[in-house]
């Protein structure tokens, strides 16, 4: 983590590892053409990109950290220290929901490589993930970033998660109702993509 640890000082960190039955995980394997891919809104920034963002806004512009930001609403720290949202129970209740029928087939958490570096580790090598990027309006800090840093979009999608938090592969019939469960759970959801015929590639359609 560049720029963050003065010289001396080290991060300390701990892991926590998972147990699940074989015949119960969720990698995608099961899932087909014509599956839909739902994507459920993050707050911000989460927890990634933030070197890029301190080149840009500190180290390029020279901005203050209490500095008041127009397009943003907010003081830059406030929109910088936003909280993560989590999806623990997203994954929880869904998996409940549908313990019979395989209606979820994979869940993608959309942390650093953003949407395409993440959505493509749970999804067949004989389907492609087509995500309409129109479908959803990224969240202001995303855009203030492009601007003040001049950064094409092909690179925004690849550092940020660009207002998608997490991302659920299920069956198109049962889109509707995902969508409303997670909209009852206080998550904003809407389906952004579908699988189609391919070779495990995730591509975002409707990028300029």
């Amino acid at each position: 983590m560049p720029d963050f640890y003065s010289p001396g000082e080290y991060d300390l960190a701990g892991f926590a590892v998972g147990v699940v039955e074989r015949d119960r995980i969720l990698d995608g394997a099961n899932a087909i053409p014509g599956d839909v891919v739902i994507g459920i809104r993050s707050s911000g920034l989460h927890s990634n990109g933030y070197s890029f963002v301190r080149k840009i806004l500190f180290k390029k512009c020279r901005m203050k950290i209490d500095a008041w930001v127009d397009e943003l609403g907010s003081y830059l720290a406030e929109e910088l220290l936003k909280p993560t949202l989590i999806y623990t129970s997203v994954v929880s209740n869904l998996i409940s929901n549908y313990k019979v029928k395989q209606v979820i087939r994979s869940f993608a958490h959309i942390t650093g490589s953003g949407i395409q570096g993440n959505l493509s580790r749970v999804i067949p090598r004989t389907c492609d993930a087509e995500i309409d990027v129109k479908s959803w309006d990224p969240q202001p800090v995303f855009k203030f970033l492009k601007k003040k840093g001049k950064v094409d979009d092909a690179e925004m999608y690849r550092v940020f998660n660009m207002g998608i938090g997490f991302c659920v592969v299920a069956a198109r019939f049962y889109a509707d109702s995902i969508v409303e469960q997670l909209g009852k759970a206080g998550f904003q959801a809407k389906v952004i993509g579908e699988l189609k015929p391919g070779r495990g590639e995730v591509i975002l359609k409707s990028l300029d």
